[in-house]
């Protein structure tokens, strides 16, 4: 085999515009000829993905997962360029099998350097090289989240993907007997506690009890501050900010919510009553929302320029 120099590699790189160590495993494969190696990554499908690399990718879709016993559930969120591309049928069909092989990965790494649950000849991200390659956008598994509930544990993972998969919830409910988990008053009950974090976009916590101190220490260093009650005695003013800060604080907590079903109930009196029916007791143990595309910075490029661009690629 002749030797694979880096000079090789740089050269095979600004020919294909291929990754490096994409070029390096094609002149391996092909020892070391330029030509041979450039046909194996346009077979492989490396090149066109590699030119796409390096495009904002703030669209996809959030998909879920979860076991038909409904103790393991996943999250999971993977993006593209574009709207269009994110209705693709082929592009649906990786993120959903990618969400299923993510229930017993730890993080987004070691998922992508699974072998692929549909194709154990390449990784998880080989077929999102392969999907990128074909469909000629830039894709990337930004994250997941699996819940697992512990062995003895009761009570049942659900999740809830709304507007065609732009906002996807996964919620973990806890009760003490294996009837109730299993009751279909039980299974409605998650569900609709997961369609109500869908519906509370600001709403970080479970209760108020997970609050961190300092959070509820900082509210009130702010309310203290506030001009209109800066005239007035400090016992006033201690009861006024008291008052705000626990308003605020039941505005971040997910069972302090009025039920969306229902507003003259909150969502804790919701769960308290399907306890009550069931004869058991009911807790929202945690819960995840993703959001498509939250946090990542899209390039505004008009429609004009984006078509004058592709012209002078050309």
């Amino acid at each position: 085999m002749a030797e694979i120099s880096a000079k090789l590699v740089q050269e095979l790189r600004q020919k294909t515009g291929a990754g490096m160590m994409d070029c390096k495993k094609a002149l391996k494969e092909n020892d070391g000829d330029i030509e041979k190696s450039s046909e194996w990554l346009r077979q492989k499908g490396m090149i066109k993905a590699d030119k796409a690399a390096g495009k904002v990718a703030a669209e996809g879709l959030v998909d879920t997962f979860v076991e038909s016993n409904g103790r393991v559930g996943v999250l999971a969120e993977l993006n593209c360029q574009t709207d269009f591309v994110a209705r693709n049928e082929a592009f649906k069909a990786l993120v959903h099998s990618i969400a299923k092989q993510a229930a017993t990965a730890d993080d987004v790494d070691s998922l992508l350097a699974q072998p692929y649950a549909e194709d154990k000849n390449i990784t998880v991200a080989d077929s999102i090289k392969q999907l990128s390659a074909k469909l000629g956008e830039n894709m990337q598994m930004r994250r997941f989240v699996n819940f697992s509930l512990t062995e003895g544990t009761q009570g049942a993972v659900e999740s809830y993907i709304h507007t065609g998969g732009r906002v996807g919830v996964l919620v973990e409910l806890n009760c003490q007997n294996e009837a109730a988990a299993n009751n279909e008053e039980f299974k409605t009950l998650a569900r609709n506690v997961a369609m109500q974090v869908a519906a509370c976009p600001n709403v970080e916590y479970v209760n108020v009890s997970e609050i961190p101190a300092e959070i509820a220490q900082k509210e009130k260093e702010i309310e203290m501050g506030r001009d209109d009650i800066a005239n007035k005695p400090d016992n006033i003013k201690e009861k006024i900010v008291q008052g705000r800060i626990d308003k605020r604080l039941k505005e971040m907590t997910l069972t302090d919510q009025p039920y969306i079903r229902d507003q003259s109930i909150t969502l804790e009196e919701l769960v308290k009553q399907a306890g009550s029916k069931l004869g058991d007791t009911i807790k929202v143990k945690r819960f995840v929302r993703f959001i498509l595309g939250e946090g990542i910075e899209k390039n505004e490029v008009s429609f004009a320029d984006e078509v004058a661009a592709q012209i002078g690629a050309k």
